[in-house]
């Protein structure tokens, strides 16, 4: 009951705040252009406001390319109108010191937003290989990990998707990968054949939950990634190539700063850890308990400017490598991306995360 009545508060904030950007967007708009504020004018309002939660319900229900479609559309516009809702703020600025004729500023703002699109979409095509050496205490040999996070198949990112990460990742032979959270999206259905490129990783994989599998619901991941090759861990520790890798799910508490969960598992402190928590926070917990190395992601390095100075105030530790009283945190800006399909500001990513000796 709790969790139905959270979605339906998230749904109604959600929804208010999404006719807000509407709202403000098309009457500065209409303003700048000259556009008559008629019926159809908030009819288009009304739609384009209701249709990404529709089809994103009608996705989850009918299978079919073109309710994919559909939601790629929906998705993307959201994206443009926060773009186009940002570039409006900072004209408003402009125009407090400087004059310039509306006509010319409204269509000059919507070039600009159409280029910032297209530009993102493009952009976020293309995975990054970044490579970060970390030194570990007590590491006997180097040891390489490819961390992936926030990859968010569903509509967006399918099969196709996974199997380009699965053969960049090979080609960087690893030791181990590392998936820290929000492999699913919650958008379209998933199946096994998505799903089965995961297979061919040839290096042993690990898997801790992030907020999407929460969503999308435990069980149904886990069924999902049992017929893989894919290991996930829960709340635990195990053992591989004389690394205790710790798998921790996503908290319930989406804002907490503490990792209770990590105060009751028990690992030898003498060893070298790598905890697997999707989000970046509980480093003050983690590090007390004796970890070495803790992996995040979760933040999406805000995904598309300006969202990642919203981003930063909540999660400081936004992306890249860290370090809190001797533990390093490493924090992915994500394999994928969630909403929108483009990025600006931020590029996705395959970590390869080289471990060597202190």
């Amino acid at each position: 009951m709790n969790r139905i009545i959270g979605f339906v508060l998230f749904f109604i904030t959600f929804l208010s705040i999404y006719l807000g950007m509407h709202l403000y967007a098309f009457f500065r708009l209409s303003m700048l252009l000259s556009i008559p504020r008629n019926v159809w004018f908030f009819v288009v309002i009304a739609v384009l406001t209701i249709s990404l939660p529709l089809i994103t319900v009608v996705e989850r229900t009918i299978d079919g390319k073109i309710a994919s479609i559909l939601y790629a559309i929906t998705a993307t516009w959201m994206g443009a109108l926060f773009l186009l809702v940002c570039t409006l703020a900072l004209y408003e600025l402009f125009n407090i010191f400087f004059k310039v004729n509306q006509k010319l500023a409204g269509l000059v703002i919507i070039l600009f937003v159409l280029v910032l699109v297209g530009y993102g979409i493009i952009n976020a095509l293309f995975i990054k290989v970044n490579t970060v050496e970390i030194p570990i205490d007590n590491l006997e040999k180097e040891l390489s990990i490819v961390q992936l996070s926030d990859i968010h198949v569903g509509t967006i990112h399918n099969s196709g998707y996974i199997r380009d990460i699965v053969e960049t990742t090979n080609s960087l032979n690893p030791d181990i990968v590392l998936i820290t959270g929000d492999f699913v999206d919650g958008s379209g259905k998933i199946t096994e054949k998505i799903v089965a490129p995961l297979n061919d990783i040839k290096a042993e994989t690990f898997f801790s939950m992030g907020n999407h599998e929460i969503y999308e619901g435990i069980d149904y991941v886990t069924k999902l990634l049992n017929d893989t090759k894919v290991k996930i861990i829960r709340n635990k520790v195990v053992t591989y190539k004389g690394i205790q890798i710790i798998g921790i799910d996503h908290p319930s508490n989406e804002f907490g700063r503490e990792n209770p969960v990590i105060k009751k598992l028990k690992f030898d402190k003498d060893v070298p850890s790598i905890l697997m928590y999707h989000p970046p926070s509980g480093v003050e917990d983690a590090a007390f308990a004796g970890v070495s190395l803790q992996l995040s992601g979760h933040t999406h390095n805000g995904q598309v400017f300006p969202f990642g100075l919203i981003t930063k105030l909540v999660y400081p530790m936004i992306s890249g490598l860290y370090e809190h009283n001797g533990m390093h945190i490493h924090v992915s800006p994500g394999t994928g991306t969630w909403g929108p399909p483009m990025r600006i500001g931020s590029r996705s990513e395959i970590t390869l995360l080289k471990l060597v000796p202190a």
